[in-house]
């Protein structure tokens, strides 16, 4: 995929690095990716080749003939997907619980990203066919994908600077009363690779939750991530207590609710993946400036579980 823009460069005094003006003036690419161009000839300032170093003060006429490689290690898969918003910049995605995001170790094909590029062939050409966020094979739920390299990194700035709205409803182990905010740093744990932990040399993570609604030995919680950390909510309410029900990696032993059904039991003991589904995104339009709201239903497990612990 091949483009071009014509620009004339923006004021600068004392002058400026050439990679660093186009950054400025082009901030829907990184700064890497300009770089690459201009070492690649693709970049002409006032009709003559240019390096990334060169000095720019203002006023030099710029060509940026861009062009995308194709990325042929990941192949394309008809899988079918749920839609629920798309336009020409991007889609979101309501993913199923047991779809793998990215392709790796054991998962080579099935993922999201195959069923993707079979989805659009142009996302070949965009980062990780346009993937800027992932949830975890077992959650479903909503995630964004960019469909230029435009929306790609305008997205990935705005997920960095805490700008997309994620919303998640989590069903836990424990009665809660309040809401609140867990503020623990998360890192690697330091025997279990598999898994994640809370330490203090860990990355920044915050996580804010309310009560959505209360049974008697369990609690639905509607949980916004100002993060993004892996497994964040899982290790997050795990360290306070109150594990997700059904979480293989996180939540010990299954805990029954005291004087419950048999279908209650049932139902818990029979739910096979962590509780935990995507239900919201919000966030302004990476290129129209739109605002975007798109809401997820529950997943018939899930709702079939609450249901059950509603029942008397």
């Amino acid at each position: 995929m091949t483009f071009e823009h014509r620009l004339e460069l923006p004021p600068s005094p004392g002058g400026t690095r050439l990679d660093l003006a186009l950054a400025t003036a082009l901030p829907q690419y990184s700064r890497s990716r300009l770089a690459g161009w201009i070492r690649d000839g693709a970049v002409t300032v006032n009709g003559r080749p240019a390096r990334p170093r060169d000095e720019v003060f203002g006023g030099e006429a710029v060509v940026v003939l861009g062009e995308a490689p194709a990325d042929d290690s990941v192949r394309a898969e008809s899988i079918a997907l749920q839609v629920a918003y798309r336009d020409r910049h991007l889609f979101v995605i309501d993913k199923p619980a047991g779809l793998v995001v990215h392709p790796g170790a054991g998962n080579r094909d099935g993922t999201l990203q195959n069923a993707l590029l079979a989805l659009d062939g142009a996302l070949a050409t965009v980062p990780r066919a346009g993937i800027v966020h992932r949830i975890d094979k077992d959650t479903s739920g909503l995630l964004v994908v960019a469909r230029t390299l435009e929306a790609h990194t305008a997205l990935v700035r705005m997920l960095k600077d805490h700008e997309v709205q994620r919303e998640y409803l989590a069903l836990c182990v424990g009665a809660l009363t309040g809401g609140g905010t867990i503020d623990k740093a998360i890192g690697r744990h330091r025997t279990d690779r598999l898994k994640m932990t809370v330490r203090a040399d860990g990355r920044e993570a915050i996580t804010h939750y309310r009560l959505a609604e209360r049974f008697a030995a369990h609690t639905l919680l509607s949980v916004q991530l100002e993060t993004g950390r892996t497994h964040q909510i899982r290790v997050h309410l795990a360290h306070a207590g109150h594990p997700l029900v059904g979480d293989p990696l996180y939540g010990g032993r299954r805990q029954l609710t005291a004087g419950a059904s048999a279908e209650q039991r049932a139902a818990i003991a029979a739910f096979g993946r962590q509780a935990l589904h995507a239900a919201r995104l919000a966030f302004e339009h990476p290129v129209t400036g739109k605002q975007i709201v798109v809401e997820s239903p529950l997943p018939d497990d899930f709702a079939a579980l609450l249901a059950a612990l509603r029942a008397p």
